[in-house]
């Protein structure tokens, strides 16, 4: 039996099932905060707490009520089907899971959407500011229904960063200190929020002007990139070319100061 192939389906309509899938999930974290949770280990440094693992599931369950055959990528569950559908969601239910687990109050819920492998979709929920950060791909980015640009600082030196560290920066010389360093004595602040998904709405936004980092998974971008270009900002690779979430670096912007951060960045790189 063939699966006959998806239906164009109306933005909104797309937005509107990430938009409640997002405040869903967000309200599962609020509650776990509340009464408490379980923390297990992935790695030494790396925690997931039952609080993931109910959001999740919550924005699957979300999904898939409105859109049976869709694909999703999740953080705890990988792909959750193989089907032939042109759309995908990726989808990071608590982007933030140390600081959650801490009880600092920063951390998302982070659900992008991709059509024909391109991203058009970016919802990104933050529970404890009641701070939605949505876009569509051609319509903008938007604050709590507010339109939002990135920044116009169009030096480094004047320039507000923000970047974070992989999980297993014990192990591995690719550990971002070295960038580190460096943006520290360029810019005039600088910043470790450990939470990819916010810092990039934070671009979009104008909080900050810049973020770059080096072990990224799709669902830690997904959401933000289509938010900070919809925001008229630049996302690209360390050598300024077109970004992909599959990729594992990112650097993104309000532009202005975009070449400038990726000359920083390939000051030590190997010549290829």
């Amino acid at each position: 039996m063939s699966v006959p192939f998806d239906q164009n389906i109306p933005s909104d309509t797309l937005l509107s099932v990430a938009t409640n899938a997002a405040r869903q999930a967000g309200a599962v974290l609020t509650e776990y905060m509340r009464t408490g949770f379980r923390i297990e280990h992935k790695q030494i440094i790396n925690l997931v707490t039952d609080a993931d693992r109910q959001a999740e599931q919550r924005i699957i369950d979300v999904i898939h009520d409105a859109f049976p055959t869709h694909r999703i990528l999740a953080e705890e569950g990988g792909l959750t089907e193989e089907s032939p559908s042109r759309y995908k969601w990726v989808v990071d239910p608590l982007d933030g899971t140390t600081n959650f687990a801490h009880g600092f109050p920063a951390y998302c819920v982070s659900i992008g959407l991709e059509c024909d492998g391109r991203g058009i979709i970016g919802v990104v929920y933050d529970p404890t500011r009641d701070e939605l950060f949505t876009s569509q791909i051609g319509q903008g980015a938007y604050l709590n229904g507010a339109p939002i640009s990135v920044s116009t600082t169009d030096h480094l030196d004047r320039g507000l960063l923000v970047t974070g560290f992989a999980y297993n920066i014990r192990e591995t010389p690719n550990n971002n200190l070295n960038h580190f360093a460096r943006f520290a004595l360029k810019v005039q602040g600088l910043r470790r929020t450990g939470t990819a998904a916010l810092d990039l709405c934070y671009v979009a936004a104008g909080r900050f002007d810049g973020f770059w980092e080096v072990t990224l998974n799709p669902w830690d971008m997904a959401a933000g990139a289509v938010i900070v270009r919809e925001a008229g900002g630049k996302v690209t690779d360390f050598k300024g070319a077109p970004h992909s979430i599959y990729g594992r670096e990112l650097v993104a912007s309000n532009g202005s100061i975009h070449q400038a951060m990726l000359d920083l960045l390939q000051e030590d790189a190997p010549s290829s």
